[in-house]
């Protein structure tokens, strides 16, 4: 579904208007139309396949490189997204860190971060978001785990509240045998580690 813009443009301008402003005047003229534009762009996601990005796979037995089977986990990690919380309206953004432990297929390290944008690109809650991309990454790739490590900022926490600037919020989503503790520490441990 796409989104409505000339619907949108009427909502901010009627917004404005609730709020004790005038629309009209020169600085917020074109706001509503603007607004309308970042709201096609924040939630193209909504409706969207978020599984389409995971489609193509490679075999790792009989794919371009046999002689290169992980024999561990595949982990990406500081994928930059946003995301619009729905519970205020306002932005969240930070990293995701994926992994899996494959099974007989690999994806490319790109979809994962397409997976990430499409579901992001819906008014959400971070701990949601985590559980979909896990979900997402479990039901459609041949994978014995996955481990999905949010971290980012709200500012329903900043800006409003509490306004806590330098606070962020870390949520994991764990499938598989990434669910045990014990058998994610390693993966853990390496988020925190740079070369």
């Amino acid at each position: 579904m796409a989104v409505d813009r000339a619907r949108v443009a009427a909502i901010v301008h009627e917004l404005l208007e609730a709020i004790g402003e005038d629309p009209d005047r020169p600085g917020l003229r074109q706001t509503p139309e603007r607004v309308a534009a970042a709201y096609e762009e924040f939630f193209a996601g909504v409706g969207a396949d978020a599984a389409a990005p995971l489609a193509q796979t490679i075999s790792v037995t009989r794919g371009p490189a046999p002689d290169t089977l992980p024999s561990g986990a595949v982990m990406v990690r500081d994928i930059a997204f946003r995301s619009i919380c729905e519970h205020h309206l306002l932005p969240f953004r930070g990293r995701a860190h994926i992994a899996y432990l494959p099974g007989e297929e690999v994806v490319g390290l790109g979809a994962l971060a397409r997976v990430t944008e499409i579901l992001s690109s819906r008014p959400q809650v971070q701990e949601r978001l985590g559980e979909q991309i896990a979900d997402v990454i479990d039901d459609s790739l041949d994978c014995r785990g996955v481990l999905v490590v949010l971290d980012a900022v709200h500012e329903c926490v900043t800006m409003r509240g509490p306004r806590q600037t330098e606070s962020s919020t870390v949520t994991i989503a764990a499938r598989g045998e990434l669910a045990e503790p014990f058998a994610r520490a390693e993966l853990v441990a390496l988020l925190g580690a740079r070369a």
